[in-house]
């Protein structure tokens, strides 16, 4: 068997800037916030998809695959909900820094867990965008697509966010969309407009 002749190896780790010339692409969060029903996850779903056919390296975090793998052991109480928030902004970070387009969609309440975890980006010289999916409360109250909501105003689910917890909305994000104006297919354009303009993807 003859031996490859175009192997080359460098000292030490793989730095981001290798990484994101072997891939082609920056590596960055992209951060949704918003009321439960206004349209998060199905936005980050949808995104991440178009991202795919863009053959472009992203991965989609949510309830689904955090809250019942890395964060089990937390609650819902405002303690674990700050440390729920700590860890997806440390993992998003790591995704960042492998050069993915990572998305996570989390209510993620409080401004300033989103700060810490913008923070954790700044530092480490990555990028981080927030963006707001906004829809007012009577309108996620009507989707209410789990009865979340529901149970909420008959308080059977405590410390649920809009009804008996608070939601502090972005003052600034880099994106603003407004669910109950602009559908699924409009939402993905902004953020890919967007994208695109800052030479993302």
């Amino acid at each position: 068997m003859s031996m490859a002749t175009n192997i080359t190896f460098h000292p030490g780790s793989i730095s981001h800037s290798e990484r994101s010339q072997s891939l082609r692409q920056r590596g960055v969060t992209i951060w949704f916030t918003g009321l439960s029903a206004s349209g998060k996850s199905t936005i980050a779903c949808a995104l991440e998809q178009h991202l795919m056919h863009l053959k472009k390296f992203s991965y989609r975090l949510d309830g689904d695959n955090i809250r019942f793998g890395l964060n089990k052991d937390l609650g819902f109480d405002e303690k674990s909900r700050n440390e729920n928030i700590r860890r997806i902004g440390e993992v998003s970070r790591l995704f960042a820094d492998s050069c993915c387009i990572c998305l996570t969609a989390f209510i993620s309440p409080y401004r300033a867990d989103r700060a810490i975890a913008r923070e954790l980006h700044n530092e480490s010289g990555l990028e981080f965008i927030e963006v707001f999916v906004d829809a007012p409360l009577d309108v996620v109250e009507q989707r209410d697509p789990k009865g979340l909501y529901k149970k909420a105003r008959a308080g059977e689910i405590k410390d649920f966010t809009g009804i008996s917890a608070p939601y502090e909305p972005p003052v600034d994000p880099e994106i603003h969309l407004k669910t109950n104006e602009s559908d699924v297919t409009d939402c993905v354009r902004i953020i890919t407009d967007y994208l695109s303009g800052k030479g993302y993807i």
